[in-house]
């Protein structure tokens, strides 16, 4: 979508707001031995009790309240009896829907890990975030963020994952621009224009450079033993640094 008045940004503040004490919540419980199931029961009622509804849910009839991805999981993954085990590389991704506006955001990290390698990852993936996200504004290309995302994955010795993308957000889960690349495309002429709402996911992997999809029909997994970390934010392009609306 594209802002058009301050209840816009009143009303994509309050669900960002949500999704990001959502994530923090489900972190701050998430803990060994608890299933996957029983952390996305605590982003459920989480998301409940502040009034927002499940946008995978309601989107797309997902079976969970949130995506929770474990190990070489990356992606999309279904909460289960699946029991957290120490070292685990863990990825939420929390999306919501409040008063007909959407958030999305994501966050991977670690389980009681002694691994500096997983720890790294997911801080690097982190800072590439960032880094994408302070250098967009009003004119800038679209496809500067595949580029962008690509050149900071080469600093830190790691792949990009190129068959996830960012995308519009904003009254509906997705929404146009539609598969923002995480790679450089030289044919994509779109521009970022004052008001845009996008949700910009770096997707950053140890060895894979793309993730296929489980016979559940849902979980993305890379098809060897690499690890992958996903950070997100969901933002509003303006004519200087973007509103971040996925802090808590």
């Amino acid at each position: 979508m594209t802002i058009e008045s301050q209840k816009d940004i009143d009303g994509l503040q309050k669900v960002g707001q949500i999704v990001a004490l959502t994530i923090q919540e489900m972190k701050r419980q998430a803990s060994v031995g608890m299933s996957t199931k029983e952390l996305d029961d605590i982003g459920g009622r989480f998301l409940k009790s502040h009034g927002a509804v499940s946008a995978p849910k309601l989107t797309y009839n997902f079976p969970g309240y949130t995506c929770i991805s474990v190990n070489h999981n990356t992606a999309h993954g279904i909460p289960g009896e699946r029991k957290i085990r120490e070292g685990d590389l863990i990825n939420i991704d929390v999306s919501a829907e409040l008063e007909g506006y959407f958030a999305d955001a994501g966050h991977s990290f670690t389980i009681d890990s002694n691994s500096p390698s997983l720890t790294q990852l997911c801080q690097h993936t982190q800072q590439t975030l960032m880094k994408v996200i302070s250098s967009l504004k009003d004119g800038v290309k679209l496809n500067e963020i595949g580029r962008m995302i690509q050149r900071e994955a080469q600093k830190g010795g790691y792949q990009v994952i190129e068959n996830l993308c960012s995308h519009g957000i904003g009254r509906a889960l997705h929404e146009y621009p539609k598969e923002i690349l995480p790679i450089y495309n030289k044919h994509d002429k779109r521009v970022l224009k004052e008001g845009m709402v996008l949700a910009i996911e770096p997707i950053l992997s140890t060895g894979a450079h793309y993730v296929i999809e489980q016979l559940d029909g849902w979980t993305l997994r890379v098809p060897d033993s690499s690890f992958a970390a996903q950070q997100e934010h969901t933002i509003i392009i303006t004519k200087d640094k973007p509103i971040i609306l996925t802090v808590a």
